[in-house]
């Protein structure tokens, strides 16, 4: 058994969260979580909602709330949207916690105290109209590295690379377009040059392990070769206290510098709620435990520099020395795992522009496992991937419906029909040794591709062997096997059957949790191979106001690898698990992107 602790990428809490976005953070990482519970090794997932920053003030005055009730209400969204989905978060909190402030201060306090965060002053953009400070994501401009027009204040989602507002030509406010001015102001930055060497030599000893996808390493090691100097705090009002700047209200810690620590802090606070508040130290203090980030590819330079700085410099482990505080001796992330932009209908998402499904959208109309299936079978893992409307009804009706529903009904109606119960088989022949023999063998072969973040990969292998099973029905033909002479041959056929099924049910139920169980109860189960999240209302440990949170005892979740089906079970006619989409769902969808639904 190993620890492996699944960071998450945290949600920004300015709006409901579209599929491209759970394309990126939300199923990769549940079907590996999943996975590695079912392989015996103890996880702890957590994430939260990112509730701080600008844009959640740009939105709460536009919908006339505070800052703090316009998080509350899509918090619960996301909160929600996400269990739907399955996501097997131990703990899915929030960053506006008391117990988050609390981490995240101490955090910052040791990074300063240790000499990485140093007192410089900078141009801080200012809006001419309103007189209020403009934070950097909302100031676009043309990136002076590649040219693209609609780069950001702090990062250039075109080539990647960090910025300052003041980096770009010609500037202008996301929100009125107007041309900032600048002023200047003090901040504290992030020495990250002090921190370079010991940042080059874990990217290093991380690319020799050859476990990193080869666009995330190169990525990372690329953005070290000009590393400087990061700004940490804002002129803002929303947002975490300064340690030491407590008379200066209008300054708060940087949204992505608090929100980073939120996988430190929600693991805290998961141990808290357990009743052993430093259960925690096991994911993060053990040299032997591995941990894995999960995020889209314009969050790679908070995983990979960022987030492993501020841990370095906690650790007292750059230039200048330094020791650790009161969480010890952190443990740098084992491997950023990053996809790709999801696109949908060719375009990338927009909220603005109406390039957008919403996952409670999607969930509302559809089975969520149609939807986890196509992220699974065809999301961003390596490269850009598109969405459309009619792959995921081809997938769905031909995949899903056509090839893994279709076997399961077929094999439980035969058996149904014929025995009421899985039959005891008689002596078996080769051609059901060899699909027994098969199937078992997935169960290893589709394991190392999720262990090795190949997820694509792995669900074609389990699908494979999903056709090999309808093969073995064509080849057969239990349905021809009506003699009472045959009725042995007939009972063998649909044992190997059940097994096959039952087997290949487990190797997909990472993948496919909410029919996993739905088959399972097919089979005469009691339907819980896949454990659910399920959502706490629990009051702020620290004295704030409650709030929902995601969790889960997912400990009854079938183990990996094959288990014998009973003889003797009774298996009544079966309902299909998976719902075939009329030939209308295209048109009608892309009518709702037009407007005209």
């Amino acid at each position: 058994m190993t620890r492996i602790l699944s960071a998450v990428a945290w949600p920004y809490a300015n709006g409901p969260r579209h599929i491209g976005h759970v394309a990126g953070f939300g199923v990769p990482s549940d079907v590996f979580s999943r996975y590695m519970r079912m392989a015996g090794h103890d996880v702890l997932m957590v994430s939260g909602t990112d509730e701080h920053g600008t844009p959640i003030l740009v939105a709460a005055d536009a919908a006339g709330v505070s800052a703090k009730e316009f998080a509350d209400r899509n918090n619960r969204l996301i909160v929600e949207d996400l269990v739907a989905l399955g996501l097997t978060y131990d703990l899915f909190t929030r960053t506006t916690t008391r117990n988050h402030y609390a981490v995240v201060q101490e955090m910052f306090r040791t990074v300063r105290d240790n000499g990485y965060m140093v007192e410089q002053s900078a141009l801080a953009a200012i809006s001419p109209s309103t007189g209020r400070t403009l934070p950097d994501r909302y100031i676009e401009g043309t990136c002076p590295i590649c040219g693209y027009p609609d780069a950001r204040g702090d990062q250039c989602d075109n080539c990647g690379n960090q910025l300052d507002a003041t980096d770009l030509i010609d500037p202008r406010s996301k929100i009125n377009g107007e041309t900032p001015t600048f002023v200047e102001t003090n901040h504290y930055f992030l020495d990250l040059p002090a921190l370079a060497t010991a940042l080059g030599k874990w990217l290093d000893d991380r690319a020799a392990s050859g476990t990193w996808r080869p666009n995330v390493i190169k990525f990372s090691q690329h953005i070290l070769e000009e590393i400087k100097p990061r700004a940490m705090t804002r002129d803002i009002d929303w947002g975490i206290p300064v340690p030491g700047w407590e008379d200066q209200p209008t300054k708060r810690l940087y949204v992505w510098f608090d929100a980073v620590v939120g996988y430190l802090s929600a693991s805290i606070e998961w141990a808290r709620r357990t009743g052993d508040p430093e259960a925690w130290r096991q994911w993060w203090n053990d040299p032997e435990a591995l941990s894995y980030y999960f995020m889209g590819k314009d969050n790679i330079v908070f995983h990979s520099q960022i987030w492993p700085a501020e841990m370095l410099a906690y650790n007292g482990e750059g230039d200048k020395g330094g020791a650790p505080g009161i969480y010890g001796t952190l443990d740098l992330p084992t491997e950023v795992v990053s996809s790709e932009f999801l696109t949908m209908e060719g375009k990338q998402f927009s909220s603005s522009r109406g390039v957008v499904i919403y996952v409670r959208d999607v969930l509302s109309r559809y089975q969520p496992d149609a939807l986890r299936y196509f992220i699974s079978a065809a999301g961003p893992e390596t490269q850009d991937s598109d969405f459309t409307w009619a792959e995921f009804v081809r997938r769905t009706n031909g995949e899903l419906v056509a090839g893994w529903g279709n076997l399961v009904n077929r094999t439980a109606s035969m058996i149904a029909k014929n025995f009421g119960e899985i039959p005891a088989p008689g002596d078996l022949e080769e051609i059901d040794t060899a699909l027994l023999e098969s199937v078992r063998g997935g169960f290893a072969a589709v394991g190392e591709l999720i262990e090795g973040h190949r997820q694509r990969a792995a669900l074609a292998e389990a699908m494979r062997l999903v056709g090999e099973a309808n093969t073995y029905v064509t080849r057969t033909e239990p349905f021809k096997l009506k003699a009472p002479e045959q009725r042995e041959r007939l009972a063998t056929v649909l044992h190997t059957l059940a097994q096959a099924v039952s087997d290949l049910n487990l190797i997909l139920s990472p993948f496919l949790p909410h029919s996993a169980n739905d088959v399972d109860k097919v089979l005469g189960g009691a339907g819980h191979v896949a454990p659910m999240p399920r959502i706490e209302e629990v009051e702020d440990l620290d004295g704030g106001d409650p709030y929902p949170v995601i969790t889960g005892d997912y400990r009854s979740g079938a183990p990996w690898g094959p288990r014998a089906v009973v003889p003797g079970t009774p298996i009544a006619k079966p309902t299909h698990v998976f719902t075939k989409l009329d030939d209308d769902v295209v048109e009608s969808e892309l009518a709702r992107l037009r407007g005209e639904g």
